[in-house]
């Protein structure tokens, strides 16, 4: 299993906030990582800047490397290549209200130029499949809008809206926490099928998920990494002192 994702002595800043601090290192290809710590401790600044959406927002900036592959994303990398190649799912379920399911697959795919039909139903189908969501609205894809699905159906969507354009990495920023226990079980489940083909980092609060899907975890606190090692060994003999009072329950 190689290397998809190399950081190296990561810094980021919100204004004069540094909120990450000297983050380094590696996630492993066709595996799920997780990132847990309490509540504002960078675990989404980290994954924003792995596709340069943490620059979007004002006064943010970013120093340091980013591999992913050969290339680092922050020298002379297209940030609209980085984010085809390095898809993002949020907390909550975002899809493109006013369209229908099948256009919200197809909408990353019709701006990157593809328009033959033949094409568009070919890979909103194998999406939809990826997705675990196409049994369920194959018999509505153009007459129902992205809205019209329940929670749990609409994340799979956006799922599916991310896996159309073929990354090579899906984040999830902690995917299943507005959703109830059955479909976050769904998600968990499609995480398992998902990471033989990409590699999965996923943002969570909940340590149980963690250890469920992950094979690798890292432990954020005040913007440090404090801990990265494979999820059996953090969850059952971590490093740091931090790690082990958060993972039971002394603070976070």
């Amino acid at each position: 299993m190689g290397v998809a994702i190399a950081v190296d002595n990561l810094n980021a800043w919100y204004g004069k906030t540094h909120t990450l601090k000297g983050i380094t290192l590696e996630i492993a290809a066709n595996s799920a990582t997780a990132l847990i710590g309490p509540s504002g401790c960078g675990k989404s600044t980290f994954v924003r800047c792995l596709n340069r959406l943490h620059e979007t927002a004002p006064h943010a900036r970013v120093e340091g490397t980013i591999r992913i592959g050969d290339e680092d994303i922050y020298d002379d990398a297209s940030p609209v290549e980085v984010r085809r190649r390095v898809g993002m799912v949020f907390q909550r379920p975002n899809p493109f209200p006013t369209m229908s399911i099948y256009e919200n697959v197809a909408a990353g795919l019709r701006l990157g130029g593809v328009a033959k039909r033949a094409e568009l139903d070919e890979v909103v189908e194998r999406s939809l499949r990826q997705a675990a969501l196409w049994e369920e609205v194959k018999d509505h894809l153009r007459t129902k809008s992205g809205a019209s699905l329940s929670g749990g159906q609409q994340q799979r969507l956006c799922i599916a809206r991310a896996l159309a354009v073929d990354p090579e990495v899906l984040l999830m920023d902690e995917p299943a926490s507005a959703l109830d226990p059955v479909s976050t079980g769904k998600i968990e489940d499609l995480i398992f099928e998902l990471k033989d083909d990409y590699t999965i980092v996923i943002v969570t609060h909940s340590m149980q998920q963690a250890a469920r899907v992950a094979e690798d975890t890292g432990f954020f606190l005040s913007g440090e990494l404090v801990e990265f090692d494979k999820t059996d060994r953090i969850f059952t003999n971590p490093r740091d002192k931090r790690t082990e009072d958060y993972i039971t329950g002394r603070f976070g």
